[in-house]
């Protein structure tokens, strides 16, 4: 349905309706006609802010990230007195943006390692504040841990119809409470918070591969931080 708010820009409006569409129907299949139609505006209009399809899906991409990177410095910034339910009202309004993620990841394309780069710097940088706050423990390793739970996560969405099939869990369900994303929400909290390993595995794991020639070693000259 067109977006009649006139307090809303119709570049604004055209990056909504595109994220829409491109996330139900993909890029191949999404028409600049059908973007127009869903935005209320004309195809000129279109090529006017953002010249071709392509460029339109990179300015998506890059404004998911934005969105995203939003989200997740609002939350980060509430340090211990995060309050889990408001964060996964959160993911409930952000679930168009969820959809157009899995989509875009499983579709690929060669602006796919930028946006995916993009996502890692960012969580860089809101992780790295969380744990000033107090929110998060430090790492030894933290652009590493970053990489790992982001990869970790986009994984997890791209997979979304196994996770709605084996837990029930729909990360793209805009009717679903927040509550539902309990079966996936628990387990994660629960390794996070008291861990996988035994401590004596654990410590066996990091003997293993805490190695002086790893370019991240602690005594390796060619360590950068």
């Amino acid at each position: 349905m067109p977006d009649d708010d006139p307090a809303r820009s119709g570049a604004d409006r055209i990056l909504d309706a595109a994220i829409s569409k491109f996330g139900v129907h993909g890029v191949k299949g999404t028409s600049l006609k059908a973007i127009a139609a869903e935005a209320g505006v004309s195809q000129a209009l279109i090529l006017h802010h953002f010249g071709s399809k392509d460029r339109l899906h990179r300015a998506c991409d890059e404004h998911v990230v934005r969105l995203v990177r939003q989200g997740k410095e609002s939350a980060m910034g509430q340090g211990p007195q995060l309050d889990p339910l408001q964060s996964l009202r959160q993911i409930e309004d952000s679930r168009p943006l969820l959809r157009y993620l899995a989509r875009t990841l499983s579709e690929g394309g060669d602006h796919l390692a930028q946006l995916i780069d993009e996502m890692v710097d960012d969580a860089e940088a809101y992780t790295a504040a969380a744990v000033e706050a107090g929110l998060i423990t430090p790492s030894a390793h933290p652009r590493e841990r970053v990489v790992v739970l982001t990869l970790w996560s986009l994984g997890a969405l791209v997979l979304h119809e196994h996770m709605n099939r084996l837990l029930g869990v729909d990360f793209l369900d805009t009717s679903a409470p927040p509550e539902s994303l309990a079966p996936y929400m628990l387990p994660v909290v629960e390794m996070f918070s008291q861990g996988l390993l035994e401590p004596g595995a654990a410590d066996g794991f990091a003997d293993a591969f805490d190695t002086p020639d790893r370019p991240d070693a602690p005594d390796n000259p060619r360590k950068e931080r």
